[in-house]
């Protein structure tokens, strides 16, 4: 009989894992000892915020490690440690904790129990944060079961409003549909290939060519399914504009920031990482999700009336920007689908923390004549927004003019120059939707809109409590600094790649 082989653990590889994850845990007991307390809450945002601080803190050691001594695998092979892992951490971080920051002042405004909610945040974060490390297909499905079951319950957080629990329930049905296809993939890809480890994948391909590619095509087709159901990519973006309407605002933000980003971290490492000698086979299926997502995104945007529904379909078709650096499928590509990630998630966070202020209590007022007036009612939150939506539509000296020229510059660079001329029309169509809103701000009716009750009785002023209004001025800070001066996030993003080029 032979011993049960155990492997070795590193815990500094999984150690931002168990930062969130032991803070979700606590903040639970905390809540099943103490139910009643006012203080709870309070103690479950500061329990959240060390347990970020702390996966912060082993992030940047990881980095430190992988700078000084190479990138390397953990667990038998299924924990990369490198510096796109790290990188994707820390999006993921910087994402949760500006999402628990506008979270904040909602629980309050709104009157729910906080405990569970940040629990749930915390756990879909540790379910992303694997996903960015994840080294095996198994792996990848457990990161991703993880990040979305806690996503279909904060979807339907609001149990006020009959919109939020139709949001949670079809996302759970679609996102239980789509996560089996994802799995059937993986056993196809076993099938071919014996075995889910994605650096074995790689090695398998390299060494020994197959005779007949047929299931590994249909599993590579099956997982992109999977995959790009997570990233809202068309056609498999239907679920996006209805859970993104209904679900709770900053939970909205939440998933089209970080979920974003985890979901194309695993679609690179997968695609580019592993099946990099297959490029030939599915560069082509990128390339039509990407015209898709360009296209269908903007022109849907353009014709809709809530600003929820408007930028979950802009949400579609900055997919399509990052699908631009996964086809492109090299260095520059990947470098430049990591910097559009980190800077749409900041955009967006930013601009859904405004859009939650606006909606006011009861998370309802989202309609475009909602925010006609808005600059003369209130100028800060309004210029605030301007700004994070112009981001979007890529004006110079902005953070988002340095994510699409990257994308741009790495498609034209690779000789794509049919999808860097798609990019860059989709880019003028989305320029009107983004334009729209802003110019309902700034030059809107306020003598009808302004009004709340009746006439005569003025629109009462929207209260920004303090960690909101912290949230947004990072935000802002981030997207001009990032514009302005975009060196250091540059170089990360290109540092991040290397072990996973060397991957292919």
């Amino acid at each position: 009989m032979t011993d049960l082989q155990i492997p070795s653990i590193d815990w500094l590889a999984i150690s931002p894992e168990i930062s969130l994850f032991a803070a979700a845990v606590l903040i639970v007991l905390i809540r099943s000892i103490v139910r009643h307390s006012p203080r709870v809450f309070e103690a479950s945002m500061l329990t959240a915020t060390a347990g970020i601080v702390a996966a912060g803190y082993f992030t940047a050691s990881q980095w430190a490690a992988v700078r000084d001594d190479g990138p390397y695998q953990a667990i038998r092979g299924m924990v990369a440690v490198d510096g796109f892992s790290v990188f994707v951490r820390a999006v993921v971080l910087l994402s949760t904790a500006l999402a628990l920051m506008i979270s904040a002042g909602y629980l309050r405004r709104e009157g729910f129990e906080g405990p569970e909610y940040v629990a749930l945040m915390l756990l879909s974060a540790t379910g992303m944060t694997i996903m960015a490390s994840a080294n095996d297909l198994i792996v990848v499905f457990l990161a991703l079961e993880v990040l979305s079951i806690s996503l279909y319950v904060l979807a339907a957080f609001d149990r006020n409003r009959i919109e939020s629990q139709e949001a949670g329930l079809k996302y759970f049905v679609l996102g239980a549909f789509s996560s089996s296809i994802f799995l059937y993939g993986v056993a196809l890809v076993y099938g071919a290939t014996g075995t889910t480890s994605l650096t074995g994948i790689a090695q398998f391909l390299a060494r020994a060519g197959l005779l007949d590619a047929g299931t590994l095509m249909v599993g590579l087709a099956l997982l992109l399914v999977g995959l790009g159901f997570k990233t809202a990519a068309v056609p498999f973006h239907m679920w996006a504009p209805d859970v993104y309407q209904g679900s709770p605002t900053p939970v909205t933000g939440f998933m089209a920031s970080a979920t974003k980003v985890a979901a194309f971290a695993a679609l690179l490492r997968v695609f580019v990482g592993s099946f990099g000698l297959y490029r030939v086979d599915w560069r082509p299926a990128i390339w039509v999700l990407a015209v898709l997502s360009l296209v269908v995104g903007a022109v849907a945007a353009a014709v809709q009336t809530d600003v929820k529904r408007m930028l979950a379909y802009s949400s579609v078709s900055h997919a399509g920007y990052v699908l631009i650096g996964v086809q492109v499928a090299t260095s520059r590509g990947t470098s430049a689908s990591l910097v559009y990630l980190m800077v749409y998630a900041v955009m967006a966070l930013g601009a859904f923390g405004v859009v939650t202020i606006v909606g006011g209590r009861g998370d309802s007022h989202h309609a475009l004549d909602d925010y006609r007036g808005l600059a003369a009612r209130e100028p800060v939150i309004a210029g605030f927004l301007a700004l994070f939506l112009l981001a979007q539509a890529g004006v110079p000296a902005t953070a988002g003019f340095v994510a699409k020229l990257g994308v741009f510059a790495a498609a034209v660079a690779s000789g794509q120059y049919a999808l860097a001329i798609v990019g860059m029309l989709a880019a003028a169509i989305a320029a009107f939707v983004y334009l729209r809103i802003v110019l309902a701000m700034y030059a809107g009716d306020d003598r009808q809109q302004g009004m709340a009750a009746g006439p005569g009785e003025p629109r009462p002023r929207l209260r920004v409590d303090a960690a909101t209004a912290t949230a947004l001025i990072v935000a802002a800070v981030l997207v001009i600094a990032l514009g302005v001066v975009p060196g250091r996030l540059l170089d990360f993003a290109r540092d991040a790649t290397l072990l996973l080029v060397g991957a292919r």
